[in-house]
This record gives structure tokens, sequence and C-alpha cells, in this order.
């Protein structure tokens, strides 16, 4: 299994538009629904069946289809679990506090089909995947704060 995380700053200084806890946690949440406009890589995402705590969809992502169970940890976490093909892998985003502000956290843990754990072609694969995965999280947040300074997702704090 491949592993990376990228941490990132929701509003680092001299941002003009403000993202609250609250606004990052809906950006979350219509990522998870509806990946396209927040993940470049994405090219379709659908629900296929909801429950309690999440729902199932399917997503096409780098020509591959594949899907994931999402399940909600409310206003922390977010995790999506590749179970098609099975076993491979796991992907979270979450918020957290930091003295800088809020920061949003993705990890991903991915298991390449056909090819051997902690070999150098699933270190190749995963670092050829890493740069667009860390894409993956400033898109998460500039999408946010483009919905929040258009209305679309409502913050406390709001637009400056």
């Amino acid at each position: 299994m491949f592993a990376i995380s990228a941490t990132f700053e929701v509003n680092p200084v001299g941002t003009t538009v403000e993202i609250s806890r609250e606004a990052m946690w809906q950006g979350l949440v219509s990522k998870a629904e509806y990946a396209v406009p927040f993940v470049p890589a994405m090219d379709d995402c659908k629900i296929i069946e909801r429950f309690e705590d999440g729902f199932i969809r399917e997503i096409k992502l780098r020509g591959t289809v594949m899907r994931e169970r999402i399940v909600f940890t409310p206003d922390v976490e977010v995790y999506f679990e590749r179970i098609d093909p099975a076993n491979g892998g796991w992907i979270t985003n979450v918020m957290s506090e930091s003295d800088n502000g809020l920061l949003l956290t993705f990890t991903f843990a991915l298991v390449f089909p056909g090819v051997a754990a902690g070999s150098a072609e699933e270190k190749k694969r995963g670092e050829e995947v890493k740069q667009s995965y860390i894409v993956a999280v400033q898109a998460t947040i500039d999408e946010t704060r483009r919905r929040v300074q258009n209305g679309e997702i409502y913050s406390q704090r709001g637009a400056a």
C-alpha cells in the first residue's frame, strides 16, 4: 500500500474570502456527493446507494471506473474506502484546528492491482499519482472558497 498525506491551511495569510469550518464541511460533503468540480482528474461521479452515515458512489478517475464507500464523521472527517476493485485502499479528508487556523489534511493509502506491496513498481506508481492527489487538496479548498464567494455555501464568517 502506498500512503501519502498532505495538509493545507484553509485560510492562509492574505486570504480575501475566508472559509469557516462549517463551510469547509459543506464543501467536503459536496465533494463526496459529486467530486468532478473538486478533483481535476475525475471525469464522472454518481451516488449508487445511500445509508445512514454515508453512501456508495461510482467514480471515473483517470479513465478507471471504481466504487467507493463514503462514511461521514460530521464536522471532522470524510472516509472513502475503495470497494471495487476490492481492497483498493482508502482516503480520508480531515479538518482540524491549529495555531494558524483551520487545516485540511488528505491521506491517501492506495493499492495498485497486480503490483507487489513495497516494490519499486509500487513506489513508481505512487509517485506518478501523488501530485494529482496533492492538487486535489488545493482544488477542494479553492472550489469551496469559490462557492462561499458566490453564495452557494454559507460561511458564518463569510466573504471579506
